[in-house]
């Protein structure tokens, strides 16, 4: 179903400059000869300016000197400096927003959740910043004392991907900068604008306050930009958001200079769906875990286990529901269903329809491209349900697209097996109103994933809770109340008062 025409280039572009201008983007800064598209048309936003990795080891200079200074502020101190820029975020949050629906074709209410995400990360980094605990501990010898103390790592390179082109950065820059840490950003290639506004915004926060400018700085580039910072020294952490395949990459390259790394990787999440499930609730739950954001979420619903007794009225609502999602414009009050982010992804949701089928499978509903009259360049599709025999090849693999697998169990044993059974482990479901399925569920006995829920979708995480995944997801984890030590380095103090020099574990050394 289209949702009204789909914009002009002259539109969206004049969109784009006024959101980014009233942002504080310098549009000296960001002109240039690299082609820059949005996925609402496929047409070009204007041209763009790329960095080398020359412009790497520079903001890792400038970043490393302003961390010698910003170290020195007390937390509570960083922490104002970050309520200022959830402020600045809270007046321009449907500036950014429109960036994040022009760049990678976000629906509105998506693309301003983004950004309250953003806004609630800040909220969560200023409280945090008066609660940078250490513990102490009981000394085994008299006159002692054992305590921990934390401090700030140094400089953070952060690499994000296009499908939350500001909210991941934000996550780790609020926790960061209250830590004591600098940051520099390696932004999505789709989403320079959304990195340039929102940079722009804390640079503001930071000169407010008096603040070494230095110490949030943006570098956009291809590839090799995200490739000088993993292999840079003096960058102490890498946070890193995009696919296994990125992760298996980045890793070990950042341990072999024994540097850390914090990996948000692939998801290929499902939700169970048992007889006592309430299928109006978990209708809900399924459609906008598997179809919002087109389906490229890492926490996008990828397949459904539901009970043999149920799996056909569950199909046969899924397939009544994917039939009414309006799709088109994501700016267009109503739509619920934007773009892929290019023809590359159309492509690989193609290829994977293909496999299912040729694995058994039956697309039910879904699949095709619409809109193709109205944006040649612009891939819209409506959402797949493909109703599979067994979990094939294909299902255990994660295709960036709304494609939902739908499957059927048995015993509630063999659906928790069918969750388990696949390489990532970032974020699954359980529909159901049987507690001990539900305790079962949530046990070690249960799904193996970092995310796990009872009667709610994949999706949709909030700051509070910690963020991430297991297996080749990645094992990182970002938010919640305790990411902040990811952040930072822990020494052990012990501090003798005594007077005397007793050796630990009663070691005996006179001389």
């Amino acid at each position: 179903m289209s949702r009204n025409q789909i914009p002009t280039a002259e539109s969206l572009q004049q969109q784009a400059h006024d959101a980014a201008k009233r942002c504080g983007v310098d549009p000296e800064r960001i002109a240039g000869d690299r082609p820059h598209r949005s996925p609402i048309n496929g047409e070009s936003l204007g041209g763009i300016r790329w960095g080398t990795t020359d412009d790497v080891d520079e903001a890792v200079r400038r970043s490393h000197q302003a961390f010698l200074q910003w170290r020195k502020v007390p937390a509570p101190q960083r922490g104002a400096v970050i309520k200022r820029f959830g402020e600045l975020l809270t007046e321009h949050k449907e500036d950014l927003g429109t960036l994040v629906s022009l760049e990678v074709g976000k629906i509105t209410s998506e693309a301003l959740g983004e950004v309250q995400e953003m806004i609630d990360i800040c909220d969560f980094a200023v409280g945090l910043s008066r609660q940078l605990y250490g513990s102490t501990s009981v000394s085994e010898r008299p006159g002692h004392r054992l305590m921990e103390t934390w401090h700030p790592l140094g400089v953070v390179g952060v690499i994000s991907a296009f499908n939350f082109p500001v909210a991941v950065w934000s996550w780790n820059t609020a926790v960061a900068l209250v830590c004591g840490d600098t940051v520099i950003w390696k932004p999505s290639e789709q989403a320079p604008l959304c990195a340039w506004a929102s940079a722009a915004l804390l640079s503001r926060a930071l000169e407010e306050s008096g603040a070494p400018a230095d110490v949030s700085q943006v570098v956009v580039g291809g590839p090799e930009i995200g490739e000088s910072l993993v292999d840079n020294s003096g960058v102490a952490m890498v946070s890193a958001t995009g696919s296994t395949r990125m992760g298996r990459a980045v890793g070990p390259r950042v341990a072999n200079r024994f540097g850390r790394s914090l990996l948000e990787l692939g998801g290929n999440n499902a939700a169970i769906v048992s007889p006592t499930a309430d299928l109006d609730l978990t209708l809900r739950g399924i459609v906008f875990a598997a179809a919002g954001t087109a389906g490229q979420r890492c926490t996008t619903m990828r397949r459904v286990i539901a009970h043999s007794s149920i799996v056909e009225e569950l199909t046969e609502r899924l397939v009544e529901a994917y039939e009414r999602l309006p799709i088109g414009d994501p700016l267009a009050h109503g739509t619920l269903v934007g773009p892929l982010v290019h023809g590359d992804a159309y492509a690989a949701m193609q290829a994977a329809l293909e496999k299912a089928q040729a694995a058994g499978g039956k697309i039910v509903v879904g699949g095709e491209r619409v809109l193709a009259d109205e944006a040649t360049d612009a891939y819209y599709v409506r959402p797949a349900v493909v109703r599979m025999p067994e979990q094939s090849e294909v299902v255990t693999q994660e295709t960036f697209a709304p494609v939902l697998y739908v499957l059927d169990y048995e015993e509630f044993a063999d659906a928790i097996a069918l969750n388990n059974d696949v390489p990532q482990g970032l974020s699954s479901a359980l529909f159901t109103q049987d507690q001990a399925e539900s305790e079962i569920y949530l046990s070690s006995e249960g799904s193996d994933c970092g995310i796990v829920n009872i009667n709610i979708g994949t999706s949709g995480a909030e700051i509070g809770g910690a963020f991430g995944g297991e297996k080749e997801t990645g094992g990182g984890r970002e938010s919640g109340f305790d990411a902040w030590r990811g952040y930072m380095r822990r020494a052990t103090n012990t501090i003798n008062y005594s007077g005397e020099l007793p050796l630990a574990q009663g070691v005996d050394f006179s001389v």
